[in-house]
């Protein structure tokens, strides 16, 4: 597994798709995939190399008229995380994955039945490559 396998992997545990928001498929595509395109998680992939950290943001995102959905991925992602975070392993390396500040914040959406959280982490690359 490479950095950025590890990001999707850390992403892809809260029990939702999980997609790099540059490559998020279409309804059209959700429809294909045989899978609902909501929930899910959208998140930015950033990679560096030791002693770097990067802030790294992600959305979890719902389509209802209620905040309850993303709020209990939002604390499963939390809960993971805890005070002292998640390491992940790739080959080279591992992550070490934190909360970043402010963790989360409810957004809102030109469409009214959307519900957004957006989320800050913070990624250490323990790797020289």
């Amino acid at each position: 597994m490479d950095k950025e396998q590890a990001l999707h992997h850390f992403w892809s545990q809260f029990g939702v798709p999980a997609f790099d928001q540059n490559t998020v498929p279409d309804e059209k595509d959700f429809e294909d995939m045989g899978l609902s395109p909501y929930p899910r998680i959208t998140y930015e992939v950033g990679v560096d190399n030791i002693e770097a950290q990067r802030i790294l943001n992600a959305s979890i995102w719902d389509r209802s008229s209620s905040w309850s959905g993303v709020t209990q991925i939002c604390h499963r992602v939390e809960a993971t995380l805890g005070l002292g975070g998640q390491t992940i392993p790739y080959e080279g390396g591992m992550l070490w994955v934190k909360r970043g500040m402010p963790f989360a914040q409810r957004m809102g959406d030109t469409d009214d039945s959307i519900r957004r959280i957006a989320l800050n982490i913070e990624v250490e690359f323990i790797s020289e490559v």
